[in-house]
């Protein structure tokens, strides 16, 4: 091979690996990214108190993303109830390429800021439970309607009482526009039907916060006043019935959210009164849906909208002692075993769970 030759191959070889890099880019989305980034889905949960987000929420996501989408990975985090990591995971995302987030916010008047500015570099947001101005998708249930069968829960528990009753509300945290919602739909169903509403505070989605407010409540109403506990979920009721117990108060309606096992369990107990079953067979699935049809550029496939934001919204279910068969076990969420511990095991029976 002369010179002349040996330079025309070289040429042409510098050529064709210069046209494979340019694929090989094009194919990792350009720009430098990260070829794997672009078969990523970020799911950020808010918080870890409320125990349905790790043991329910995340793995039943990841379930429904893999069977949706084989190449994709959920890469997720917990923000642990605070904001400030919320960004930073949010930003961690957006930094490594991620198109698609999943976003339960924490604080959803701050998020709807990161979610236009990541929007501006081609991400997209699936508010995940918790509304978010400006979100590409919400997934949730309906928050009010959930308000609304805690309030009426309640009154059926009380009965001709309900009338007179002097009842507590431990309300959810107040940066959480569920809680707002649930407190509307409360409020709806009990203002005029109960005695009145004694006493009103946040509990701040925390067991421990919630049992402190419900002991200052038996301090200013009265231990042989209180008629009935609203708690805007499990986890808070949780915290309240101990404060109740300590103070030898008994036999009360309390109410919860969100159908934790030990909610259940205190259902089966005759401790708690009834608890709001929102099936994360219905949300997650969904919002895995959304997130991957946004990845892959297809149809979202919402029911509707929501303030201007495509969504689907399901309806919450009441679950008491009546139906426990029929909702948590029956859906898989949970077996009989799980909730039957030996020392339920005869109260179990003759609700007929099994």
């Amino acid at each position: 091979m002369n010179a002349m030759t040996r330079r025309v191959v070289i040429g042409t070889a510098a050529v064709s690996m210069a046209l494979a890099l340019s694929a090989c880019g094009k194919a990792g989305g350009g720009d430098g990214e990260d070829k794997g980034s672009t078969t990523k889905i970020g799911l950020l949960l808010p918080e870890n108190k409320t125990a349905r987000y790790e043991a329910l929420d995340k793995p039943q996501f990841e379930k429904a993303v893999k069977a949706a989408c084989g190449d994709c990975e959920v890469v997720y985090n917990n923000a642990v109830s605070d904001v400030v990591k919320q960004k930073q995971q949010f930003d961690q995302l957006v930094a490594d390429g991620v198109k698609v987030i999943a976003l339960g916010s924490v604080d959803a008047a701050k998020s709807a800021g990161w979610v236009k500015e990541a929007q501006g570099k081609g991400v997209k947001v699936v508010a995940y439970d918790r509304a978010i101005e400006g979100a590409d998708a919400y997934v949730s249930h309906d928050n009010n309607k959930v308000g609304e069968l805690q309030g009426q829960a309640l009154l059926s528990a009380l009965g001709a009482k309900a009338a007179t009753a002097q009842i507590v509300m431990i309300n959810g945290d107040e940066k959480d526009p569920n809680a707002g919602l649930f407190k509307k739909g409360a409020h709806a169903a009990l203002d005029g039907k109960v005695g009145k509403v004694a006493y009103e505070a946040s509990g701040e989605w925390d067991p421990k916060i919630a049992g402190e407010k419900m002991a200052a409540a038996i301090s200013s109403v009265g231990k042989d006043k209180i008629g009935a506990v609203y708690s805007a979920n499990d986890g808070m009721a949780g915290g309240i019935i101990t404060s109740l117990e300590n103070a030898g108060i008994k036999g009360i309606p309390v109410g919860g959210q969100d159908a934790e096992i030990a909610g259940i369990q205190r259902i089966v107990a005759g401790t708690q009164t009834f608890t709001i079953y929102k099936s994360p067979l219905q949300l997650a699935p969904e919002a895995a849906k959304f997130a991957v049809n946004l990845l892959q550029g297809k149809e979202l496939g919402a029911q509707g909208e929501t303030d201007g934001v495509k969504s689907t919204l399901f309806a919450p279910v009441v679950v008491d002692k009546t139906n426990i068969q029929s909702t948590v076990i029956q859906d898989g969420i949970y077996k009989a075993a799980d909730i039957c511990s030996a020392d339920l095991a005869a109260k179990c029976a003759e609700l007929g769970i099994k």
